[in-house]
């Protein structure tokens, strides 16, 4: 890109915006010019512009982003991706009577932007915009598998690896050993390792081109998924939604 053609004070504030997620939900001036790689002047303007614009709020110390940010993220939740996902996501849900959920991967997490709920014992309080580690979910490893072996590695091994549950895997050996699993099987399936008696199954989604742009996710209770459902009924249902979406996803 031409120096001409690039804005840097709107790249300064995308930066400045980063910073809250990377750090404390309410900062000051000297940490958000540290994480975002600004000078303190720079940083100081672009927090003033943002309280000035309704995004940010300050006590004359501490800044913190105001829910008004939620609307730069609406743009993405309400573009053709989640909107062409959903009614075959709520289809499925209706299908199966249980919740489905599609994300994308983003950094060492994975983001939900759509989400069709038919219970409220698996994945409570998740909805379009929350966010998961992707080490130990079965979105976030049937993701990391479609990436090249060594970058899907240097994001487990940036990861915030928690134990959450007695299941949880941490290691980044054998989380790699799931995603080859993962890579000639064809989907990812979770038992109880990011919640006790929940259970989830999750297929990569395809654009047309064969690239993998999303996941869709079956989260189950482990009353509900029994070896012989996922694979007479649940995984049929997900791989035929798979080539539905591979179709109209350009």
């Amino acid at each position: 890109m031409r120096d001409v053609d690039r804005m840097g004070g709107f790249a300064k504030g995308l930066s400045v915006i980063e910073a809250f997620a990377v750090g404390q939900n309410r900062l000051t001036i000297a940490e958000v010019a540290r994480l975002s790689n600004l000078d303190r002047a720079s940083a100081r303007r672009c927090l003033l512009t943002l309280v000035e614009k309704g995004y940010a709020s300050t006590d004359d110390r501490y800044f913190e982003l105001t829910p008004r940010i939620l609307r730069l993220g609406h743009s993405y939740l309400a573009a053709s991706m989640p909107r062409l996902i959903r009614p075959s996501l709520t289809e499925l849900a209706d299908k199966l009577h249980e919740s489905c959920s599609a994300a994308v991967l983003d950094g060492t997490e994975v983001v939900y932007i759509a989400r069709a709920s038919h219970h409220r014992m698996v994945g409570a309080g998740l909805h379009p915009g929350s966010r998961l580690p992707s080490y130990c979910t079965s979105l976030g490893r049937v993701m990391l598998a479609a990436l090249p072996e060594d970058q899907a590695r240097e994001i487990l091994k940036s990861s915030n690896r928690i134990q959450l549950t007695d299941r949880t895997l941490t290691e980044v050996k054998a989380l790699m050993g799931e995603l080859a699993k993962v890579r000639v099987q064809g989907y990812s399936y979770i038992d109880q390792e990011v919640e006790t008696n929940s259970r989830s199954i999750a297929v990569p989604i395809k654009n047309f081109s064969g690239e993998v742009v999303a996941a869709v996710t079956v989260g189950m209770h482990v009353s509900r998924s029994s070896p012989e459902r996922i694979e007479n009924d649940i995984l049929p249902a997900m791989l035929e939604m798979q080539e539905q979406l591979t179709q109209v996803l350009l």
